[in-house]
């Protein structure tokens, strides 16, 4: 997906185009990465055609089965997700079956490549949308003075028809923020209009924004501008317990923190230096600074954008002198009056 949320499936086709001429009949190819409905009995497949002089479905097998991972969850195992699988045809479905059966204890098929590929996009669509309500709903509370992380536990003690999803700085990941764009891009070919879809993009594309007004808010309180202002960045990973920062919301918002005139540093003990990447370049080889007292009460505000297990939140709250929290982490932690900001 480039910055114009077109889909690029360069990587999938030259992968297509380098096996082509390897493949022999009977051979299995299953595609997994996420993409638009089409791509695998369309796009690959004609690669893979053309490459080989081979047909799917009648010399060789063809099929998407979608990849569900979470990272970060010790209790998750591969060999316990449901697989679901696609084939091009009924022959090559079982065929994908088979092979997969030897590993995953439960297998769900689907009628076609593009429903297994639709099923895909559905479930990241999904969880899209409902953060993005809750990211809404955060802000139209807050100007009640309602705390929504206080109405999110409420809500959940209803045993049925709710599931709690937690409002952030903004969308990361390498899934939640790009995958439902596939959709909305192949359903213009269609003349269909997913306004769902991107309404939830630019509510969640707009949470940095707000973030960085609230630490504004913090800093006007202790009579202090943001320009000249340093801050400090808390969790640079896009979840917690990982060292995946692709499309991490913590980059917008030290992008932004800079433009206006603060000076930026960044703590996660799981990414003790910036790697290189298309999207923020300017970043790389910064390094995390050290957690210590001296450093952290070195900053005027610290922002946490990722609420990592491995950082002493207790000692957080003795050591900074101004935090301002958009994931709720600090709420079972003794803060001082006036220290604590949500945002």
């Amino acid at each position: 997906m480039n910055r114009n949320r077109e889909p690029d499936i360069s990587y999938i086709l030259s992968t297509g185009r380098a096996i082509a001429p390897h493949l022999q009949r009977g051979t299995l190819v299953v595609l997994e990465s996420t993409t638009y409905p089409g791509t695998t009995d369309e796009d690959l497949r004609n690669v893979l055609e053309s490459g080989s002089g081979l047909k799917a479905g009648k010399d060789f097998h063809l099929a998407f089965s979608l990849e569900r991972e979470d990272p970060g969850n010790p209790q998750s195992e591969v060999a316990r997700i449901p697989k679901v699988i696609g084939g091009f045809t009924p022959a090559c479905l079982e065929r994908a079956k088979q092979l997969y059966g030897r590993a995953i204890q439960r297998i769900v098929p689907v009628s076609s490549c593009r429903t297994a590929e639709a099923t895909k996009l559905l479930e990241n669509i999904f969880r899209s949308v409902n953060i993005a309500l809750v990211n809404e709903l955060k802000l139209v509370y807050g100007a009640m003075g309602i705390d929504i992380w206080e109405v999110i536990e409420a809500a959940k003690t209803k045993p049925f028809g709710f599931m709690a999803f937690y409002p952030g700085p903004g969308l990361g990941g390498h899934c939640i923020p790009i995958d439902p764009f596939y959709l909305t891009w192949k359903a213009r070919e269609y003349g269909q209009h997913t306004r769902f879809i991107e309404l939830a993009g630019e509510i969640n594309t707009s949470m940095p924004k707000y973030v960085v007004s609230r630490v504004i808010e913090a800093l006007n309180a202790r009579r202090r501008a943001l320009n000249g202002s340093r801050v400090l960045v808390l969790g640079l990973a896009y979840k917690p317990n990982v060292d995946d920062d692709r499309e991490s919301p913590s980059y917008i918002l030290m992008d932004l923190l800079k433009e206006g005139g603060a000076e930026v540093a960044y703590y996660d003990p799981h990414i003790p230096v910036i790697r290189p990447s298309r999207e923020h370049s300017h970043w790389v080889g910064t390094r995390s600074v050290s957690w210590d007292r001296q450093t952290i009460a070195s900053f005027d505000v610290v922002l946490i954008a990722t609420h990592h297990r491995a950082i002493n939140y207790e000692e957080l709250a003795e050591w900074a002198p101004c935090i301002v929290d958009t994931r709720n982490v600090m709420a079972a932690v003794k803060t001082k009056p006036g220290q604590l900001w949500k945002a």
